[in-house]
């Protein structure tokens, strides 16, 4: 048996952080030795939903008071433009897991353009793996610092880049809807946008204009050998908590059939545990991934026989993104990928 890596989060009261300390307090090769935030210090974490008290866990402290000499890993559950300042500092000491948008993307100039001029270690960005964990497992392989995807993401780069790379669909003329639950948005999410007195309300936001386009963009066009993958994304918010759907509007090749993209799917779910095809009635629907690291995928007719209609469904605070770190984790420590993910 391994022996017990001592592990630290920073950001842990935040509700990406929540979900990673309760993935990783139930990790059998993990040692949390570091509670780390901005806002709370001196108490014990309570869980998401404020049930439980972790006080068998170290107490509350300030981020910046981590010392990195004390732990094998730090993941970092901060905000875009945050994350950043401690990875200046962690560099080549410790192994960093980056869950913000910090080093997702590979050019300083679109980072800027989406999330501002405020990143101090802009030279680092080629030196993370981009953690898309069924996509880029031979690159996480003893990987010392990885980003994690966004959400949104992971929920469309998983369907899209196999179909891209096999050359199944028409890359120019991909359109995007998802949908997701409001922890996406964190913790200072106004729920009044959500609730009036009388209903619930749903809408969409930054249609064709979202930062994660970039990534999103930047992700697929890796995978084509073609001219420059085109789509339109629209999200939306949704009242629910937690879940996050993706309808994918496309069309397929000359000479492709719907049973070849059915085939590449089936042989997806082969060899990745978290993948699953759903070839039969099932509904896809935000109870059948909550609190699971899955990504469950669905093709549904169009009118015309070249076209194709494919809904991903994930998580967006497991799948779309601390269960993916720690599924990195696992991949980048040779560890059985699905340790503390089922």
């Amino acid at each position: 048996m391994k022996n017990k890596i001592k592990v630290a989060v920073l950001g842990s009261t935040g509700y990406v952080g929540m979900e990673l300390v309760k993935i990783l307090l139930n990790h059998s090769y993990v040692d949390i030795n570091f509670l780390g935030s901005e806002t709370t210090h001196g108490s014990y974490l309570n869980n998401i939903d404020n049930t439980k008290e972790y006080n068998h866990l170290p107490l509350l402290k300030p981020n910046d008071s981590f010392n990195v000499h004390d732990s094998d890993y730090v993941f970092l559950a901060l905000p875009h433009a945050v994350s950043n300042k401690y990875v200046k500092k962690y560099f080549n000491k410790i192994n960093i897991i980056d869950l913000s948008a910090d080093f997702r993307l590979d050019n300083f100039d679109v980072y800027k353009e989406n999330y501002g001029n405020e990143h101090e270690c802009k030279e680092y960005l080629n030196n993370f793996i981009y953690g898309l964990a069924e996509i880029n497992r031979d690159k996480i392989e003893n990987s010392k610092n990885i980003a994690v995807p966004g959400c949104y993401p992971t929920s469309i780069l998983l369907p899209l880049i196999p179909l891209i790379k096999n050359k199944l669909i028409d890359a120019k003329n991909i359109i995007i809807d998802s949908k997701s639950g409001y922890s996406g948005a964190g913790k200072k999410f106004d729920f009044k946008k959500m609730k009036s007195k009388n209903d619930y309300n749903f809408y969409n936001y930054n249609t064709n204009n979202h930062r994660h386009i970039a990534e999103i963009k930047q992700e697929l066009n890796k995978h084509n050998s073609e001219n420059e993958v085109r789509f339109s994304f629209n999200p939306h918010i949704l009242p629910n908590f937690r879940g996050m759907i993706s309808t994918i509007y496309c069309d397929l090749r000359n000479g492709v059939q719907k049973t070849d993209i059915i085939k590449l799917f089936q042989n997806l779910q082969k060899i990745n545990h978290f993948i699953k095809f759903i070839d039969n009635d099932e509904i896809l629907d935000f109870f059948s991934i909550q609190n699971s690291n899955y990504c469950k995928i669905k093709t549904f007719d169009n009118y015309s026989e070249d076209k194709l209609i494919i809904v991903s469904a994930i998580d967006n605070l497991i799948k779309g993104a601390a269960g993916q770190a720690v599924q990195c984790f696992n991949i980048a420590e040779n560890i059985e990928e699905t340790v503390s993910l089922l």
